[in-house]
């Protein structure tokens, strides 16, 4: 599947703005990036294993509730959003 990653987190991948991963859930995805991209999951998935605050996930331009368990199927996009914080 395809994940687009937001600004804050290209260092993790290499200044990719687009990546692959696979998983059947949201949960097995990010695993699977974390695989590809130490770290990166840490800054999406808190140690509660709750999306943080400041991170949307969508599937196919629907956001998904912040619930890992939100199925995928081949051929999805997911894009990970960051807020922006600061002023």
């Amino acid at each position: 599947m395809r994940v687009l990653i937001p600004n804050p987190l290209l260092s993790y991948t290499g200044q990719a703005g687009a990546v692959e991963a696979q998983g059947a859930t949201l949960d097995e995805l990010t695993r699977d990036l974390d695989r590809q991209y130490p770290g990166i999951r840490f800054r999406i998935i808190d140690e509660h294993h709750r999306v943080r605050r400041h991170i949307k996930l969508f599937v196919n331009r629907d956001q998904a509730d912040g619930d890992l368990a939100t199925p995928l199927k081949p051929g999805d996009e997911i894009m990970i959003v960051a807020a922006l914080s600061g002023g």
